[in-house]
C-alpha cells in the first residue's frame, strides 16, 4: 500500500482528495493535518466520509509526514514552500496542489502572489504536474507542482494547436467560467448564495494570477520557432458549485488542417481527455465529480478562427483528481487507478 499524508485537509481540495483516496485500491491515508482543527475527527467535519476514515486532524509533524511515501499539500499558497526543504530531506515525495512551485520565474511568482518565496532553490527542481504533457518527468520527480484548474482546462484545449504550430501565438483568447468552489472553502461576502445566485460576472480582467502559469505552459508546448504565446484570459464566476467551461479562440495559420482529426489523434491515448464528435458542445455536468476533460473543436463559418471548448471539474481534474493521477504515475500504477468513477447525472 502507498502510505499517504495530506497537509491541509479541511478545504474543498482536501475533502476531494479523501473522497478519491477512499476508493483507491493502493492508497492508505495515514495522516491528515490542520492546525486549526487538530483533534477533530475527519468524519465529524465531513460526514460523507463516515465509515471510511478513522483519522483525526493533526498538527503538521515533519517526522510523521516523512514516514509517508507521498504527501499531498492541499494548502493555501505560501504554506508548502515553508515546509518543503525539510520534508523532502526525509525522502518522501510531494504533490503540491497549491501554486507555490508552478511558476519557474521566482520574481514573477512573487509579483503575482504578493510574498517572498521561501524555497526558491526548489522551484527549478519541481516538475509541472500536467500528465498529458510531462508524464515522463513526473515518474521520477521528488516534487510535483500540480497544475491549476483554469490552467488545466486552457492548456489541454490549446495543446494540439500549439504543438503543431497551427495558430498565431499572439491571437490566443480564453474566456473561462468557474463554479464557486474554485474560490475555496472560506467565508466571503461575495461568495454568499444571495450574492452569486442568478448572476454571471467576469472578474480579474486586468490580470489573474493563473495567467503567468498558463502562458508558461503554453510556451513550453509550442513550437520553438516564432513569437512566444500570449494569452488574453478573462475568468468568470458562474452560479454553480463545481465545474469549469473554457471557450478558447485562436487564428489559424493553416486553414487546410483537419482540426477534428488533429485533436482525435493527439488525445487518442489519453484516457482522461475525451474529444467529442464534430459539432458537439461539451457541458460541465458531463464531467462533474470525474477526472475527465471533454473537448470539442469548431471552425465557425469555415473562417480562419478556431474555437475550442474544454470542460473539467475544477476540484477533480482541476485539482485533487489530477493529483491522484500524478501519484499513480509516480508510483508506477495505471493512471486511471482509483479514478474511473463516472460523472454524476443529472
Amino acid at each position: 500500500m502507498i502510505k499517504v499524508g495530506i497537509v491541509g485537509g479541511t478545504g474543498y481540495t482536501g475533502v476531494e482528495l479523501l473522497r478519491l483516496l477512499a476508493q483507491h485500491p493502493h492508497a492508505d491515508v495515514q495522516v491528515i493535518t490542520s492546525r486549526g482543527e487538530a483533534g477533530v475527527p475527519v468524519a465529524q467535519m465531513f460526514p460523507n466520509l463516515r465509515g471510511r476514515f478513522d483519522l483525526a486532524f493533526a498538527v503538521p509533524d515533519i517526522k510523521q509526514l516523512g514516514a509517508c511515501d507521498i504527501v499531498f499539500f492541499a494548502t493555501p499558497h505560501g504554506v508548502a514552500q515553508a515546509m518543503m526543504a525539510e520534508l523532502l530531506a526525509t525522502g518522501t515525495r510531494v504533490v503540491d496542489l497549491s501554486a507555490d512551485f508552478r511558476i519557474r520565474d521566482i520574481p514573477l511568482w512573487e509579483k503575482w502572489y504578493g510574498q517572498k518565496h521561501a524555497s526558491p532553490e526548489l522551484v527549478g527542481e519541481a516538475v509541472y504536474g500536467l500528465a498529458e504533457v510531462n508524464r515522463e518527468a513526473v515518474k521520477n520527480a521528488r516534487l510535483v507542482a500540480c497544475a491549476g484548474c483554469y490552467p488545466t482546462a486552457v492548456q489541454l484545449g490549446f495543446l494540439p494547436l500549439l504543438e503543431a504550430g497551427l495558430v498565431k501565438p499572439d491571437s490566443l483568447i480564453a474566456n473561462a467560467a468557474s463554479g464557486v468552489s474554485g474560490a475555496g472553502r472560506q467565508a466571503k461576502v461575495d461568495m454568499l448564495y444571495a450574492e452569486v445566485s442568478d448572476s454571471f460576472k467576469a472578474y480579474a480582467s486586468n490580470g489573474h494570477r493563473h495567467l503567468p502559469e498558463i502562458e508558461q505552459g503554453l510556451r513550453a508546448i509550442q513550437k520553438a520557432d516564432g513569437e512566444p504565446a500570449e494569452l488574453t484570459f478573462v475568468p468568470h464566476l458562474i452560479p454553480m458549485v463545481r465545474g469549469i467551461h473554457a471557450t478558447l479562440y485562436a487564428d489559424l495559420v493553416d486553414e487546410t488542417v483537419d482540426l477534428q482529426k488533429l485533436y482525435e489523434q493527439r488525445y487518442a491515448d489519453e484516457y482522461f481527455v475525451d474529444v467529442l464528435p464534430a459539432g458537439s458542445h461539451p457541458e460541465t455536468r458531463t464531467v462533474k465529480g470525474s477526472n475527465f476533460c471533454r473537448i470539442a473543436v469548431a471552425r465557425p463559418l469555415g473562417r480562419n478562427r478556431v474555437v475550442v471548448m474544454s470542460v473539467i471539474d475544477n476540484l477533480t481534474k482541476g485539482a485533487s483528481g489530477q493529483a491522484v493521477q500524478i501519484m499513480n504515475i509516480m508510483q508506477g500504477l495505471p493512471e486511471k487507478t482509483g479514478l474511473e468513477n463516472l460523472a454524476l447525472l443529472p
